[in-house]
C-alpha cells in the first residue's frame, strides 16, 4: 500500500468530520437490514461502524442493548452493568441510547461520575474486582467504543460477568437477536426517553479512576519507577484514559508530563495516519508523530488509543516500538522478574504474533499457548490464573498481578506503558535496547502483513481450507513443519491457515468486513526471504481456492 503524501503530518481543516452532519445521521437515519453493510456485526471486537454508512445509528444501539438485555436474562446475570464510553463522537449519543433501553428494562447502572469516559481496562478491571467476592447478581459491562478507529466511527461491545470480551456464542446471541428487532422496526425493545431515564434512580454515578489508580501498584512496581526518576512523556491521543495519568503521577510521586491534554471528537490535533485517514493508531509511526517529537526528550513516551486497550511504547534514539518486539521483551522481563508467578503459568500469543515470542518462551522453559486472532481466547486464562500473559501482534495485551492473582481479562494499555517504565527503571535500558538484545541471542526478525483482494465466492472458501487443500513440502526453500488449520493452544479454528517452517511462517486469514485477505508472515532469515514467503503464500493461497 502506497504511503499517503501527507502521512504523519497534521491534520488539516479539509480532513476533519463534520461532527454536527454526523450527529444528524446517527438520531435520523434508519438503517435498511436489507443490506449486510447496515446490519448489526459483532467481530473480534464487537459492532462498529458509522452513522455516515448506515452502520452505527440510534436504531442499532437500542436493539443490541435490549439483545444484551435478553441474554442476561437467559443468563440469570441480574447485578448492575457497568457503562463506559470513550472520547468519539457517537460515544456519548450511544450512551444515551444504551441508558434509554436499559432504565426501560430496569438494569442499574454503574457510570462514571460527571459523564466521564471510562477505558476498556478499568470497566474489565471493575467487573472482575466485583465478582470476585461471588456475589449474588454478578455485575458486566458495555463499553462504547471504536477502539483506534477514524472520528466518523462508533462502536459497542459486551463483556460478561468474567470480565473480558463475550465469547463467539455469546455475540452471535446478541448479533442475531438485534438484527431480529432491527427487521421487526424495534418491536419489542424497551426504551424511555432520556429525559426520564436520568431522573429514574437506575443510574448510579460512581468513581471508577480512584480504585484502579490506588490497585495499580499490585500489577506494576511502582516504587521502582519512582526511584529511578524515570521520566515519562505521554500522548493520551485524545482518549479516555487523559484524567488518570494525573492522579497516577500524584498517587506514586512518578514523573509524568502530559505532552498532549486534548479533548476533540474531531480528533483534529492528530497526524494523518499511513492513508491519510485520522486514526489513532498508537502502533503507527504515522499516527504517533506527535509523541515522537517528544522522543529525546524523556527517558520513555508512551501512547493509548481511544478506548486504552492498547499501547504505544516511544524509546530515545530509537522512536516507536514494533507491536511484536516490545510483546517478546515484556514476557522476557515478566518471566524473570515475577518471583511469586508459578513456573506454571503459560504465555498467551495470537498465532499471528511474531516467533520471537516463542524462541523467548522456549528459551525460558515456558509453555507457550497459541491460539486464533481475538483477545477473548486469553479471557478464561487470566480469569483463572493459568496464563500469566496473554498478547497480540495488535498492541493489546494483558497480564497478572505481581502476585499471580487476576489484574483483569481485557487489554490493558495502561498497564504496558507503565511496565516499559519499570523495565527500565529496574534493568536501565529501554525496551528497545532489550529488544536489540534478544535478537542477538535468537536472530533478527523480519515481520509483515500485506492485504490481497479477494473475490466473495473465493473468500466464502476459506474456512473449508486445511492441510489437504496443499500439496507443498517446502516454503521458500525450507521445508514445511505444519499446516495448520486449527490453533496448536486450544485447537479452536483458525478461520484460515498457518503454515511453518523452521526460520519462517505465514498465515493467511480473511478480512470479516472486506473483500480481502490477510496475509502474516514472517522470516528469521532476512528481508529476501520474506518477501519469498509472501510471494509463495500467495500463489498457494490462490491455488487453495480454485480448487
Amino acid at each position: 500500500m502506497a504511503i499517503h503524501q501527507r502521512a504523519g503530518q497534521q491534520a488539516l481543516q479539509t480532513d476533519l468530520v463534520n461532527i454536527p452532519k454526523l450527529m444528524s445521521h446517527y438520531y435520523r437515519i434508519i438503517p435498511n437490514v436489507e443490506d449486510v453493510q447496515q446490519k448489526v456485526t459483532f467481530g473480534t471486537s464487537g459492532h462498529r461502524g458509522s452513522a455516515f454508512l448506515s452502520s452505527f445509528n440510534q436504531n442499532h444501539i437500542w436493539a443490541i442493548t435490549q439483545a444484551v438485555v435478553d441474554y442476561r436474562h437467559s443468563a440469570n446475570i441480574s447485578g448492575p452493568m457497568i457503562v463506559g464510553f470513550d472520547t468519539h463522537a457517537l460515544s456519548y449519543a450511544a450512551f444515551m441510547s444504551v441508558v434509554e433501553v436499559l432504565t426501560a428494562n430496569q438494569v442499574k447502572m454503574l457510570i462514571q461520575q460527571h459523564d466521564g469516559f471510562t477505558p476498556t481496562p478499568v470497566v474489565s478491571q471493575a467487573i472482575v474486582r466485583a465478582n470476585s467476592s461471588a456475589p449474588a447478581a454478578l455485575i458486566d459491562g458495555l463499553i462504547i467504543t471504536p477502539s483506534h478507529n477514524p472520528p466518523q466511527d462508533g462502536g459497542i461491545k459486551y463483556n460478561p460477568p468474567h470480565g473480558g470480551p463475550a465469547e463467539g456464542e455469546i455475540t452471535k446471541l446478541i448479533e442475531t437477536k438485534a438484527n431480529e428487532y432491527l427487521a421487526n422496526q424495534l418491536s419489542g425493545v424497551k426504551k424511555v426517553n432520556y429525559g426520564v431515564a436520568v431522573k429514574s434512580g437506575w443510574i448510579d454515578e460512581v468513581d471508577f479512576i480512584a480504585p484502579y489508580v490506588e490497585s495499580l501498584a499490585e500489577v506494576i512496581d511502582m516504587d521502582a519507577i519512582k526511584k529511578a526518576n524515570i521520566r515519562i512523556g505521554v500522548d493520551p491521543l485524545g482518549g479516555s484514559g487523559i484524567y488518570y495519568w494525573e492522579k497516577i503521577a500524584a498517587k506514586y510521586g512518578v514523573d509524568i508530563t502530559l505532552v498532549n491534554d486534548k479533548v476533540d471528537p474531531t480528533f483534529g490535533f492528530m497526524p494523518l495516519d499511513k492513508d491519510g485517514k485520522i486514526r489513532m493508531d498508537c502502533s503507527s509511526p504515522y499516527a504517533m508523530a506527535g509523541l515522537l517529537a517528544y522522543s529525546e526528550d524523556y527517558d520513555l513516551c508512551v501512547g493509548n488509543d481511544p478506548d486504552y486497550d492498547r499501547h504505544g511504547i516511544v524509546c530515545p534514539g530509537f522512536g516507536l516500538m514494533n507491536p511484536n518486539h516490545y510483546l517478546a521483551v515484556a514476557i522476557d522481563y515478566l518471566m524473570t522478574h515475577r518471583p511469586q508467578w508459578s513456573e506454571s503459568l503459560a504465555v498467551g500469543k495470537t498465532l499471528v504474533s511474531s516467533a520471537m515470542i516463542d524462541r523467548v518462551c522456549n528459551a525460558l522453559g515456558r509453555q507457550c499457548l497459541e491460539v486464533p486472532v481475538g483477545f477473548k481466547w486469553f479471557v478464561a486464562g487470566l480469569a483463572n490464573s493459568t496464563i500469566a500473559f496473554g498478547g497480540e501482534e495488535s498492541a493489546g495485551a494483558a497480564f497478572l498481578k505481581r502476585d499471580g492473582s487476576t489484574w483483569c481479562t481485557d487489554k490493558d494499555g495502561f498497564i504496558l506503558a507503565l511496565l516499559a517504565a519499570e523495565i527500565l527503571a529496574v534493568t536501565g535500558k529501554t525496551p528497545a535496547q532489550r529488544y536489540k538484545e534478544l535478537t542477538d541471542q535468537f536472530g533478527e526478525s523480519f515481520y509483515t502483513r500485506i492485504d490481497s483482494p479477494i473475490s466473495l465466492k473465493k473468500k466464502a472458501k476459506f474456512e473449508q481450507l486445511n492441510r489437504d487443500s496443499f500439496t507443498d513440502t517446502e516454503l521458500a526453500g525450507e521445508a514445511i513443519t505444519a499446516i495448520l488449520s486449527h490453533a496448536p493452544g486450544n485447537n479452536a479454528a483458525i478461520g484460515g491457515i498457518k503454515v511453518t517452517t523452521e526460520n519462517g511462517w505465514f498465515a493467511a486469514r480473511p478480512s470479516g468486513t472486506e473483500a480481502l485477505f490477510k496475509i502474516y508472515a514472517e522470516s528469521f532469515i532476512s528481508q529476501q526471504h520474506l518477501d519469498e514467503i509472501i510471494a509463495q503464500a500467495q500463489t498457494m493461497i490462490d491455488g487453495a481456492l480454485k480448487g
